[in-house]
């Protein structure tokens, strides 16, 4: 397990792991005022989380699927990244898809963060790379089935 160090300066719980298999922790919406989010409108939602994040890692911010399939609502840049090196307030940015307006209060549950390791690419120019089976077949070329 690894520690994370967060600073909590909303009053909502701080976000933990609801269950021992649980891969995401859900985080709140930390605003004054309700927000009406209409039918395809996006919003920068606050969360009154600042989180020291250890270097070789990252935060995923995530769409909670109860709130993608019963309301249309999801994280418009999923999964939205934040780096190990940010240390300002993580806002959510959330997108209504849809034709229903959707009311967001102080403490529901907008999001989910999930933490992630990664690896530090060293990236090297050339002119050209190996061919694969594959090729630059893209967008769907394997099929449907």
């Amino acid at each position: 397990m690894i520690s994370i160090k967060i600073v909590n300066s909303s009053n909502n719980k701080t976000p933990n792991l609801a269950t021992n298999g649980a891969a995401g922790a859900d985080i709140r919406a930390f605003i004054e005022n309700k927000i009406i989010l209409k039918p395809m409108e996006r919003k920068l939602i606050s969360t009154g989380l600042k989180m020291e994040i250890p270097f070789g890692y990252e935060v995923q911010i995530r769409p909670r699927s109860g709130l993608a399939f019963k309301n249309g609502i999801t994280v418009i840049n999923s999964p939205g990244t934040i780096d190990s090196d940010y240390r300002g307030e993580i806002g959510v940015l959330l997108v209504n898809l849809s034709n229903k307006k959707f009311e967001i209060n102080n403490g529901d549950r907008i999001a989910q963060m999930v933490l992630s390791k990664y690896e530090i690419p060293n990236f090297i120019e050339t002119s050209e790379i190996s061919v694969s089976q594959r090729g630059e077949d893209g967008f769907g070329s394997t099929g449907k089935k």
